[in-house]
C-alpha cells in the first residue's frame, strides 16, 4: 500500500504548484489530483521530479465542471468530445509518469428509462473504443462508483455494477478505482466489498475519506479497512481525497492513528 495525496483536496491553503513540495515536506512519496489541465503538464512534471513525489493517477478532462459537468463517457451527443478530452488525458499522462487515468461517466436523469438506456450504451461503447484505441499505451482506465448524495444522478453509482460492466467488456487495460468513500456512503458494508472485489484483480487504485462528511478518515472505519487491506495484499496506491476540517498538516494524525502511517514511503513495485 502506498498513499499518495489528492492535491486537488489536501493542500488547498496553499496555491496548486506549491502543494507538490508541502507534501513531500509530510513525508508523501505519491500524489494525484483530479484535473491538472489549467497547468503545463511539463512543469507539473519538473515540479515533482524537484520534490521527489511521483504523479500516479489523474481524471480525464469532465466537460464543465463548474456548469455541473460530471463527465463524457456517456452522453451520446458528446462522443467527439470524449475522445478529445482523452487524448489530452493520455498527453499529460505521458509527461508526468501516471499510468492510471480515471474517466468519468457523467450524470444523467435517473427518472428518464430511455436516457438511462442510451446512456449505459454510449458509455460500453466509449469504454470499448478507449480500451482499443490505447492498447498499446502503458496506462490503466478506470471507471469509479460514485455516490449519487455528493453527485446526484450519477450513472455508474456500486461497485457490482463497475465489476459486472468489466467483465463483461473483457478489457485488460479497464479497471475499476474504488473508492471507499463513495462505497461507504452507498453501500455501508465496505469490508465485504473488499473481500469480494480486491481478488479480482480489477481494483487497480484506490482511495478514501471520513464518512459521512468526507474529512480525515476516522478511526472506526479505518483501523478496520487497513487490517484487511493488509490481509488480502493490496499494493497499490491509495489516494487521500478528503477535505481537512482545518489545515491539511493538523489533521494528518489520522495516518498513524488508522495504521497508515508505514505505507507513505515505500518503494514502487
Amino acid at each position: 500500500m502506498k498513499l499518495a495525496a489528492n492535491l486537488s483536496w489536501l493542500y488547498t491553503e496553499f496555491d496548486f504548484l506549491d502543494r507538490i513540495r508541502e507534501c513531500a515536506h509530510d513525508g508523501f512519496k505519491y500524489a494525484e489530483c483530479m484535473f491538472p489541465y489549467e497547468h503545463c503538464a511539463e512543469l507539473l512534471r519538473d515540479r515533482a521530479l524537484e520534490a521527489g513525489v511521483q504523479w500516479v493517477l489523474i481524471n480525464a478532462p469532465a466537460g464543465d465542471w463548474g456548469q455541473g459537468d460530471r463527465g463524457l463517457a456517456s452522453s451520446p451527443a458528446r462522443r467527439n468530445e470524449f475522445k478529445r478530452s482523452i487524448e489530452v488525458a493520455v498527453n499529460y499522462a505521458k509527461v508526468l509518469g501516471v499510468r492510471k487515468v480515471h474517466v468519468l461517466a457523467g450524470a444523467v436523469d435517473l427518472s428518464d428509462d430511455r436516457g438511462m438506456r442510451a446512456a449505459w450504451d454510449c458509455y460500453e461503447e466509449n469504454l470499448l473504443w478507449l480500451a482499443s484505441t490505447m492498447k498499446n499505451e502503458p496506462i490503466d482506465w478506470l471507471i469509479e462508483p460514485i455516490n449519487r448524495f455528493d453527485v446526484p444522478g450519477y450513472l455508474l453509482n456500486r461497485q457490482a455494477d463497475a465489476h459486472e460492466l468489466l467483465i463483461r467488456l473483457n478489457q485488460p487495460n479497464l479497471g475499476v478505482q474504488m473508492d471507499l468513500y463513495h462505497c461507504l456512503r452507498t453501500e455501508g458494508e465496505v469490508l465485504k466489498a473488499l473481500d469480494r472485489y480486491l481478488p479480482s484483480g480489477r481494483v487497480k487504485h484506490m482511495q478514501l475519506a471520513g464518512v459521512p462528511h468526507r474529512d480525515e478518515p476516522g478511526v472506526n472505519e479505518y483501523v478496520a479497512v487497513y487490517d484487511r487491506l493488509t490481509v488480502l495484499g493490496y499494493s497499490g496506491h491509495i489516494g487521500c481525497e478528503y477535505r481537512p476540517k482545518a489545515g491539511t498538516r493538523d489533521g494528518l494524525g489520522w495516518i498513524r492513528s488508522t495504521g497508515f502511517s508505514g505505507t507513505m514511503e515505500s518503494s514502487e513495485t
